[in-house]
């Protein structure tokens, strides 16, 4: 074979190395990256959710003879 049509192998080591190049980039954008800051508790507090049983709801089964 002729010295012109084998591979380079320097373009072969760029190809290896892109890699490392790429989680070298992401390690610092994560160094950058602001930490996250807790969020501040509601002011008024939740609801339950589902069913609950309340006065109205009770008057209802009383009035409707159900139970």
């Amino acid at each position: 074979m002729d010295k012109d049509k084998q591979p380079d192998p320097a373009r072969r080591s760029l190809l290896k190395a892109a890699p490392l190049g790429l989680l070298t980039v992401a390690a610092a954008a994560r160094a950058r990256a602001p930490e996250a800051q807790p969020e501040a508790a509601p002011a008024e507090p939740q609801q339950a959710k589902g069913y609950h049983e309340t006065e109205h709801i009770r008057r209802y089964y009383r009035t409707a003879a159900y139970w």
